[in-house]
């Protein structure tokens, strides 16, 4: 593979030589005598392997072109540069490497020295961006089985209630709506989806009958649903590499007024993510049919959502709550039931 190589120095010797010492050495080489002139080949040439620039230049210096450069490139993949200096003070080194210069080469220019310089530094950028492509690659594939994962056990889970159908799932997609429109960025999001298709994850430990039973739960049998958020949080809090993972389990029926459990918490101290669950939870609940009902009609729904605000619900994520359901003219988002 033949490197591209872009020289710019003013002074046109420095240009000529690193012209020949380069082009010789197999590199394509173009020479430039401004950084205005770089930002005009930019525009209309292909992507170099790597700039050298010169530091002492009238309009411009190397300084200021590294830096109109930076900001005008995506990040990580910035185009490697090597400044050309004369300079012999530590302060422009420093400056220049704070600039995100790889390296100096001094003048005069050494054949050897600098093609070795340039090709190995050409090399180091390809190498870290080819190992930066492959664990990214590999950590995708990783997130992708993760969340296959995920989505199998939350389903697992689901199927223990006859009743309903996805709801896991639904919490999910309404907590990430809620995220999104509190402002949080994707990465986060993503997070509290995969929270929400696990805020059940502990009523594995309970029995299908308290569960799936029609009638009144008696005081022992809602103890025992009760214990679901407890075995939820102590599942996932072993997944070390999501140290909060287990806080929608844990604590999505905590009440922001407080009374809620397992912990009691209330306010600020519950996690926002289990906030926000927390409502997504009753939302789906409450649209949903049940084994001791059937769906409430949505403005049932909107009005009971409504009177939690500050009670049973953080005001900030139900007013959002709010929002979605009065844009949903059409009442879609709930269980849909298929005809028999």
């Amino acid at each position: 593979m033949q490197y591209r190589v872009v020289v710019v120095d003013d002074d046109p010797l420095i240009l000529k030589r690193a012209w020949t010492m380069l082009s010789e050495a197999g590199l394509k080489v173009a020479v430039l005598k401004s950084g205005s002139r770089l930002f005009d080949y930019l525009q209309s040439n292909e992507r170099p392997d790597l700039i050298l620039l010169d530091i002492s230049m009238p309009q411009m210096d190397g300084f200021e072109t590294l830096q109109l450069l930076r900001k005008q490139e995506t990040p990580g993949q910035e185009i490697p540069v090597i400044f050309l200096t004369g300079n012999e003070e530590a302060d422009a080194e420093i400056k220049g490497l704070s600039y995100g210069a790889m390296d100096f080469i001094r003048k005069p220019l050494i054949a050897n020295i600098l093609v070795l310089r340039v090709t190995h530094a050409i090399e180091l950028v390809r190498l870290q961006r080819d190992l930066a492509s492959e664990v990214a690659k590999k950590t995708k594939e990783n997130e992708q089985l993760f969340f296959h994962v995920v989505s199998s056990l939350a389903s697992a889970i689901d199927a223990k209630d006859t009743y309903t159908n996805g709801h896991s799932n639904r919490v999910a997609d309404y907590a990430k709506e809620i995220a999104r429109r509190s402002g949080y960025d994707k990465t986060m999001q993503n997070a509290i989806y995969m929270m929400g298709l696990l805020h059940d994850v502990g009523k594995i430990g309970v029995p299908d009958s308290v569960i799936n039973k029609p009638a009144r739960l008696t005081d022992e049998e809602f103890e025992q649903i009760k214990k679901h958020t407890l075995v939820g949080g102590r599942i996932l809090e072993n997944i070390r590499e999501m140290p909060r993972l287990s806080a929608g389990a844990r604590w999505h029926h905590e009440k922001f007024g407080g009374g809620g459990y397992p912990d009691g918490l209330r306010g600020e101290a519950i996690p926002e993510e289990a906030r926000i669950i927390a409502v997504a939870d009753a939302y789906d609940a409450m649209s949903s049919n049940r084994s001791y009902r059937k769906a409430l009609p949505q403005e049932t729904v909107r009005a009971e959502i409504a009177k939690g605000k500050g009670s049973q619900f953080d005001p900030r994520f139900a007013e959002i709550m709010l929002a979605m359901i009065d844009e949903d003219k059409d009442y879609a988002m709930r269980e849909i039931v298929p005809d028999p």
